[in-house]
């Protein structure tokens, strides 16, 4: 672990490069990835086992929360997602640093979830913190409605009016999902006042970028209202389904070779990394 000096977003020295914080451990895997995707986007970015944070001075490896600016929570299947998706690392979060993170964001730092930590930052109540809540549980991402584990690739179009930091810029993607809880479920008042406050950020869709309409295997879990992802009412605390740091660089996509040719014969150059970077670029350039 490298060692870091103490910086908040409120105190963040311009022209430095933000520190991103990868969480690992206890199943989790995306964590090489997401490191690699906010080090292509600019960031310096540590990989930091969840003992670090709740135990450090006791195993001699201590980090700390308030010395990043970006805390990422990863993909994977924590604790093996026994009690469902997220529920344990969440538990294990809230009872430990809960406090710690309710600061980290109140002091102006960004969050993202993917995936596992999507269904993380929902059982922390992280998410959608309507009303200034981030305790309550006020969504969920419960099993899909295939009932089985999808793999795949998904469109999606990034809500035009939407507050998120992370999408900034941003129209349509194409990235990967791999889950088997991922729906998107809460009361309608509360898909009403996402919509109405523009929380949503990310929803599934056709091709064309025509809305999915809940259609399979565009929409490939069932969400409502297509959403893929939401984030809290300041735009800092973002969680999605899909993957963006599985689209670090160009040749991650099945149909590569076929864009290759494409490329070629228009005669123009191909790019250099993923489309799912500008994510992770958005949140470093919110900090320059």
């Amino acid at each position: 672990m490298q060692e870091s000096t103490n910086i908040s977003a409120d105190s963040f020295v311009i022209g430095r490069s933000p520190k991103a914080l990868v969480l690992t451990g206890y199943g989790l895997n995306c964590d090489r990835e997401t490191a690699y995707a906010f080090e292509l986007a600019g960031a310096e970015a540590h990989r930091i086992h969840i003992n670090q944070l709740l135990m450090g001075e006791e195993i001699g490896q201590s980090a700390r929360l308030e010395d990043y600016q970006i805390l990422a929570f990863i993909g994977g299947f924590s604790w093996g997602d026994d009690h469902g998706a997220g529920v344990l690392l969440a538990t294990k979060l809230l009872y430990n640093i809960g406090e710690q993170i309710l600061g980290f964001i109140e002091a102006g730092n960004l969050v993202i979830g993917i995936c596992n930590g999507f269904q993380a930052l929902v059982n922390l109540g992280l998410l959608p913190g309507l009303d200034g809540d981030y305790r309550s549980r006020r969504v969920a991402l419960i099993g899909n409605d295939c009932g089985s584990f999808r793999d795949q690739w998904v469109n999606l179009t990034v809500e035009e009016d939407s507050i998120c930091v992370f999408t900034r810029g941003l129209k349509n993607l194409e990235l990967p999902i791999r889950h088997g809880e991922g729906k998107f479920y809460a009361e309608k008042t509360v898909i009403g006042r996402l919509l109405e406050q523009n929380q949503v950020v990310l929803r599934y869709a056709g091709s064309e970028g025509n809305p999915a309409m809940g259609s399979f295997p565009e929409n490939p879990n069932g969400s409502l209202e297509d959403i893929a992802g939401i984030c809290d009412p300041t735009g800092r605390v973002f969680g999605l389904m899909p993957h963006p740091e599985a689209y670090n660089h160009w040749t991650n996509h099945p149909n590569w070779t076929r864009f290759k040719e494409r490329f070629r014969r228009g005669g123009e150059s191909y790019p250099q990394e993923g489309y799912g970077i500008q994510i992770f670029r958005n949140a470093v350039n919110y900090f320059k």
